[in-house]
């Protein structure tokens, strides 16, 4: 990841449209190194030839052991990049740079916004699992000799980038036995997608997204995604991170960025997988803040760049009861070079307590349930759906049974619990992989009521069924509907008439409070021959309670209040009308009075 700008100073479509771009750029790629071009030169190499513009240079891999394939460097490298290659941790671009390996066709980095994924091996897709602890990131994956040598350092998490059109060190070492190795020995992966850029990225040489297609294009970056973390063996229920460099804020690239991410994170919860953004503090993570309690989709977890070298996930620009359900991870420090094991390489630091890639192996002694929470949304008003896996290796082939909190974890205040019963029963091919000896029938996904709305977090326990404890499978913010709406909102000369609907399950009480306000400016008390300073003040202009039940409707009416009617013989106003429950409420904007004559 490139850092600069990172610290807090700084803030589908259809797969046709995505390859029309790609090819698109690849069209403007040949014509300017057509042939017979005053600047073009042909490259030749193991009885392969490509042509390239005469100022690139040519790197013979086999003559520079350890180069760093820069992808995002004007260059031709012929060879194959080597298994330890020494490239710096803040490395991001456009892909630009022409690979020729032998025994395949060169691959001109700009040639596909989605490239063709490799084949994973045979085995097991590694899956989600929350860590809490030290980890890096580094341009280029290590080697497995490198990731042993690492063993005695003290991280055991590590950034991977898995593609993106922005991705600038190339991948050798990153494959599906990789994963395998690496998961198994402990080390838990944070898959990262270097996709296309704020429209006002601080990185000059990177490709942006467009304002009028952002979201379609956060949708083809999703997909792309999930192509790129499945053919390494990355599956469903694990996280992705979206690399945004850091931006300067502003409304319109920060409503594109945003636009962008919302379309991510919606596309990757509709493929299986996890959400997460990577961004400056100052600007991608504060625009993502903002967003709390809009109801726009947030990512289920934040990896926030603050180079303030502080071990921990508080930010200025977080609250701390957002995304605190273990859905943060800290980037502390940026690129420096670290050796263990005799091995350097040139990283950033984190401090790590959130969505990662790891295995989850029923190990020997082990007497908790494992499992994952894949998933947590809402699908309507006054609904929350999980989707999961949990086993008890107690009872490795027998059904166990879910507890879900919505408002928090067990004990949190305010948190509601929910017995589920004994629903993680559904066939997940992916567990029975790993857990042969458990079988397929351990999967979870179940919607259920909640009398809670707004942003809330949702953690899922697995019940133990003997020794041991219950298991927190995750959190994960989830925008809950608020659960009313307002119709045949109509006014009159007394007050406001209107119909509330309350979507909250059949037989629940479901109070709540109307209020009707305006806003004016009014001059306050001033000294002669001074300008009278105004000041804008609210006056409520009616209010009272209402009580429903769930899955029903009523109409209400708002009297006036003697401050309300005064008003009104005034002037007209442009008034709020306000429905609250608890957890949210519901605003419609209309006009009241007549004008004055």
């Amino acid at each position: 990841m490139s850092r600069r700008g990172s610290r807090p100073s700084d803030p589908m479509a259809s797969l046709a449209r995505a390859a029309f771009c790609a090819l698109a750029l690849l069209v403007c790629w040949q014509g300017a190194l057509a042939p017979g071009g005053a600047s073009a030169r042909v490259v030749r190499f193991q009885g392969r030839q490509v042509e390239a513009p005469g100022s690139w240079p040519v790197y013979r891999l086999a003559r520079h052991p350890g180069m760093c394939v820069r992808l995002d460097r004007r260059a031709v490298y012929l060879g194959t990049p080597a298994a330890n290659q020494r490239c710096p941790a803040d490395a991001v671009g456009r892909r630009r740079a022409i690979l020729v390996e032998p025994g395949a066709r060169s691959r001109r980095a700009t040639g596909s916004a989605i490239p063709t994924p490799r084949r994973p091996l045979a085995g097991a897709s590694a899956g989600g699992s929350v860590f809490t602890g030290l980890g890096f990131d580094a341009c280029s994956t290590p080697s497995s000799r490198t990731m042993a040598a690492w063993g005695s350092s003290p991280y055991r998490a590590i950034g991977v980038y898995i593609g993106g059109v922005n991705r600038a060190c190339s991948q050798p070492n990153l494959t599906a036995s990789w994963v395998g190795v690496q998961t198994a020995a402990g080390w838990h992966l944070i898959p990262t997608y270097v996709g296309l850029q704020a429209p006002s990225s601080s990185c000059g040489s990177c490709a942006k997204l467009s304002a009028s297609q952002a979201t379609e294009q956060g949708v083809a970056a999703a997909t792309d995604a999930v192509a790129q973390a499945s053919a390494v063996a990355i599956g469903p229920g694990s996280p992705i991170y979206f690399d945004m460099e850091s931006y300067t804020p502003g409304s319109s690239a920060s409503a594109a960025t945003l636009a962008f991410l919302g379309a991510w994170t919606s596309k990757l919860h509709s493929l299986g997988y996890v959400s997460g953004v990577y961004s400056s503090s100052a600007s991608g993570i504060a625009d993502l803040a903002g967003q709390i309690g809009s109801g726009y989709t947030q990512p289920d977890d934040l990896w926030i760049a603050n180079w303030n070298g502080q071990q921990s996930t508080a930010d200025p620009y977080v609250p701390a009861n957002a995304w605190s359900g273990h859905q943060r991870i800290h980037q502390y420090r940026g690129g420096h070079d670290e050796a263990y094991g005799g091995v350097t390489i040139n990283i950033d630091n984190d401090y790590v307590d959130g969505a990662t890639v790891g295995t989850a192996a029923l190990t020997p002694g082990s007497e908790d349930p494992a499992g994952s929470l894949d998933l947590a949304g809402s699908p309507s008003p006054g609904q929350v759906r999980v989707r999961g896996w949990a086993l008890d290796p107690n009872a490795p082939t027998q059904p166990l049974a879910i507890r879900a909190y919505v408002g928090g974890k067990a004990g949190a205040p305010g948190a509601l619990e929910y017995e589920l019963g004994a629903i993680a029963a559904e066939s997940r091919p992916d567990v029975a992989a790993k857990y042969p000896q458990a079988g397929p029938r351990h999967g979870f996904d179940v919607s259920f009521p909640t009398v809670k709305s707004g942003p809330q977090p949702v953690c899922v326990y697995a019940l133990n069924t003997g020794p041991g404890a219950d298991r927190l499978l995750g959190c994960r913010a989830t925008a809950v509907p608020v659960a009313i709406t307002l119709s045949h909102v109509k006014a009159t000369a007394t007050g406001v008439h209107l119909r509330i609907a309350c979507e909250w399950p059949a037989g629940t009480q479901c109070p709540g409070q109307l209020a009707l306000r305006t806003r004016l400016k009014v001059a306050l008390h001033h000294k002669r021959g001074r300008p009278p300073r105004i000041r804008v003040v609210t006056r409520s202009l009616g209010r009272r309670p209402f009580r429903l039940t769930g899955k029903r409707a009523h109409g209400f009416r708002i009297p006036f209040t003697a401050q309300g009617r005064s008003l009104l013989r005034q002037r007209r106003l442009k008034a709020q009308l306000i429905a609250a429950i608890p957890g949210g409420r519901r605003v419609v904007t209309l006009g009241l009075g007549q004008r004055a004559g």
